[in-house]
């Protein structure tokens, strides 16, 4: 398997989809013209299905801070899903690191310093979903039992003297992209009380971004950073190892960011030889748990997707992707009224 790295997107300003009237099976698209907008900030866009009609009917990737007015508009309703997305933190594992992360103690003890639950409840606004390991509840191949660890600063403090503690006078270093900014704040805080750390929030500036993507999944190394917040998504809800737990930890992964771990290897290969759905499943579950007790990353939580509606518009949202194929609008809609504009 491979990954491919984004580096740029040169959009149009508009794509148009008709609805291809000549389709061969009996599902049909319930709309006869789309029109992908590309050309208007996300602030505008959320303005214009809330405040007005006729310009914006749905508005993708809205911002857990906007539900609240999305929900109060005259105009919109807020649709949301729990979507296969993870955000963790990926821990630098390198030999060049001088931070102790190696050591599965000091690992657990960062992930009982965080409080997932508060960070979704709160941060979030509810519209994440605490995660134990990389496998999201709603999917194939979470182990069974299963739970999200709850913060514990007195375990995690016991977990990491028994690793010989922390290099002194050294901060924790974590790295996030400018969306995550808070919630990296969110990680340091509880890092800082639960094990008396120094934390260091480093944000990467965008222009930065495609070059610190690069250099992660190139593997060139040292990274400056002990954890990187990232986010990631699945195509798929039937084993998510192929797409989500290789990317982070397998020999071929795009954002491994350390050696490479023989065990994982093993249980990957194994899982990728089986044709059986069920015996591919036990195995999807055993990764999981492995990847739980390793606590090979911080694991964070599972963010849902949360769309701005037109309320005349009947959108069905996907776990995985964007889709419109069973998407159609009432009677009422502003396209059937008459009103000038397109839909």
């Amino acid at each position: 398997m491979a990954t491919s790295l984004i580096t740029g997107e040169d959009r149009t300003p508009r794509v148009v989809l008709e609805a291809n009237r000549d389709h061969n099976t009996a599902r049909t698209a319930r709309l006869e013209r789309v029109v992908f907008v590309n050309d208007v900030a996300p602030e505008q866009a959320l303005e214009a299905v809330c405040d007005r009609e006729g310009e914006i009917d749905i508005v993708t990737e809205v911002s857990p801070a906007d539900a609240a007015r999305v929900e109060a508009s005259e105009h919109a309703r807020l649709v949301t899903i729990d979507a296969n997305r993870v955000l963790v933190g990926i821990f630098n594992t390198w030999e060049s690191n001088d931070a102790p992360l190696r050591d599965a103690r000091v690992r657990e003890a960062l992930n009982l310093s965080v409080d997932r639950h508060a960070m979704a409840a709160e941060a979030l606004g509810g519209f994440a979903t605490p995660l134990a390991a990389l496998t999201p509840p709603w999917c194939n191949g979470m182990f069974p039992g299963a739970e999200a660890r709850r913060r514990d600063a007195g375990r995690a403090k016991e977990l990491l003297e028994a690793a010989g503690g922390w290099p002194e006078g050294r901060p924790l270093k974590i790295a996030t992209p400018a969306p995550f900014e808070g919630l990296a704040g969110l990680v340091a805080a509880g890092v800082q009380d639960a094990l008396g750390l120094a934390t260091e929030v480093i944000v990467v500036p965008a222009e930065e971004m495609t070059a610190g993507a690069r250099a992660l999944v190139e593997n060139k190394l040292p990274q400056p950073w002990d954890v990187l917040m990232h986010a990631w998504f699945d195509l798929s809800s039937d084993l998510p190892p192929a797409a989500v737990h290789r990317e982070f930890f397998g020999a071929d992964g795009a954002f491994r960011a350390g050696p490479e771990d023989p065990e994982f290897d093993r249980m990957f290969g194994e899982l990728a030889r089986t044709p059986d759905p069920e015996t591919a499943r036990s195995l999807a579950e055993q990764i999981d748990r492995y990847c739980f007790d390793a606590c090979n990353a911080l694991f964070l939580c599972a963010p849902h997707a949360l769309y701005a509606v037109n309320k005349h518009v009947d959108f069905k949202a996907y776990r995985t992707t964007f889709e419109l194929a069973d998407t159609e609008v009432a009677q009422e809609h502003w396209s059937r009224r008459g009103a000038v504009g397109e839909h």
